[in-house]
């Protein structure tokens, strides 16, 4: 059985663990520093920090932002549970947006109602590793924090000036904070945590402060910083990888019944899954697939509205895509057999 889900660890990300082993130094350390000048490198952000949870980096963020309890903090229906029950049991109030069936973003306009009740911050997740129209999300005013757990690595294509080259911003450089999960299903993983991102000096120079009296509990251990180092060394490889399967899945999907999410296919969007929008019964592709050896997993299965079933009602679009929404494999461990196997699934699916 092809598994949906597989974290692609090699010699590179054993040999890094090992070496903290070996050493002894498993604590938040030297691995932890690296880890953040890795970041700032890859991504461009000002400054960094490595912590334990995507809970935690939240959390720091929100203080970091001013934003009092009580208040309420803008979330997609889409977005991991974690994001509504920290929220939630830290005493902010959760706002929860449908999305568009289209690509699993909250639309501006969404965003714009939630603004004049009463939303003093939004957390963009970027679905699927599909990016936002960040000039649109920008133009309403509202501060927002990047989560870049699924969209790491993509960017987007500025504007160029006359006479120059178009450049391109990476997700991540947009929001006045950012988070990049690193747990398992992530795209990229330490085993679990987060680096919680500051794009612009002068966002870092105020979340520097609480990040300084943070408790050792609160940082990364080396020894989930060394694999999370050689991931992100290792990401333009793997990336690559993930792109020729999905690019392989894309083409079979055409001759099928089912639908895609929409996405820049040039580096605007990060291929860290392939989500397949079923027109017919979860129930009937699952055992389809798994007749050939294929496993597949609801999408949206970890999500807020997974988790809040009373507000299928508020997000119908949400709900639509929980119960319609299939995951299946894509990982760069795939062989090209497996993935030319599950490609000629993809176009036979009832």
């Amino acid at each position: 059985m092809i598994q949906t889900y597989s974290t692609t660890i090699r010699r590179k990300e054993m040999d890094a663990v090992l070496t903290c082993m070996v050493d002894e130094k498993i604590g938040p350390g030297e691995s932890n520093t690296r880890l953040i000048q890795q970041v700032k490198e890859f991504l461009g952000c000002d400054g960094a920090a490595a912590l334990r949870s995507p809970a935690i980096a939240l959390m720091y963020a929100l203080k970091a932002l001013g934003i009092e309890k009580g208040e309420k903090v803008i979330i997609s229906a889409l977005a991991p549970a974690w994001q509504y029950q920290t929220l939630d049991s830290n005493g902010y109030i959760p706002l929860v947006l449908d999305v568009q069936e289209t690509d699993g973003l909250v639309s501006v306009e969404n965003i714009q109602k939630a603004v004049l009740d009463g939303g003093k911050v939004l957390v963009l997740h970027e679905t699927e590793g599909i990016l936002p129209d960040f000039n649109a999300v920008t133009a309403l005013g509202i501060p927002f924090i990047e989560d870049i757990s699924q969209s790491a690595g993509a960017s987007v294509e500025l504007e160029a000036e006359a006479g120059k080259e178009a450049k391109r911003k990476k997700a991540g450089s947009f929001g006045v904070f950012t988070i990049m999960g690193l747990e398992e299903r992530d795209v990229i993983t330490a085993g679990g945590g987060a680096v919680l991102m500051a794009p612009g000096r002068r966002e870092w120079i105020v979340l520097k402060k609480f990040i300084d009296e943070a408790p050792v509990t609160d940082l990364l251990p080396d020894i989930n910083c060394a694999l999370a180092f050689v991931q992100i060394k290792e990401y333009p490889r793997n990336e690559k990888t993930r792109k020729e399967i999905f690019d392989m899945y894309q083409h079979s999907c055409l001759i099928g019944r089912h639908k895609m999410f929409a996405r820049d296919m040039e580096g605007g969007s990060t291929m860290c899954s392939f989500p397949l929008i079923l027109n017919g019964s979860f129930k009937d592709v699952k055992q389809y697939a798994a007749r050939k050896e294929i496993e597949i997993e609801p999408a949206f299965e970890g999500s807020v509205i997974a988790f809040k079933d009373e507000l299928s009602e508020k997000c119908i679009h949400a709900k639509s895509l929980l119960l319609r929404c299939a995951h299946f494999p894509l990982y760069p461990r795939l062989t090209h057999a497996e993935a030319a196997k599950i490609a000629k699934v993809l176009g036979t699916l009832p």
